[in-house]
């Protein structure tokens, strides 16, 4: 076994990385079944195509995430550092999301309310000016 595959060296944050990449795969795939619907090649029945096209396209980006999880060191020590990074990030409590929810909101709606009178009163100016027509 490996150096990289010991205890304490991020065995979890390979794990995960690998469910996460399999759930991407399986969303692909789901992808590809609906656009392969139909299509028929070299005579075989479309559901015979459908299933080869998501067997080669399982097995080549599986490889592809075995090579970059399983194989190489930097890879995993890169997801390893990332995973200690953020153990260290400080998070937002709920009531300081919210309330910096409500100030975006509000801001929102004071600088909209803030461009529609300048809109109005510009048009009145305009119209008034005989620049601006409408009818």
């Amino acid at each position: 076994m490996s150096a990289i595959y010991k205890a304490g060296q991020g065995y979890w944050v390979r794990l995960m990385s690998a469910y996460g990449l399999g759930a991407v795969i399986a969303l692909g795939l789901a992808w590809l079944w609906k656009e392969f619907e139909g299509v028929s090649m070299f005579g075989f029945e479309p559901t015979y195509v459908r299933v080869v096209a998501m067997l080669i396209a399982a097995l080549v980006f599986g490889f592809m995430g075995w090579l970059l999880i399983g194989t190489r060191r930097r890879t995993v020590e890169f997801l390893i550092a990332t995973e200690g990074e953020m153990r260290k990030v400080n998070w937002s409590s709920r009531r300081e999301i919210e309330l910096s929810t409500r100030a975006v909101i509000g801001l929102t709606i004071i600088v909209a309310l803030y461009c529609w009178a300048f809109d109005i009163g510009f048009a009145s100016i305009f119209r008034w000016m005989t620049v601006l027509r409408t009818g």
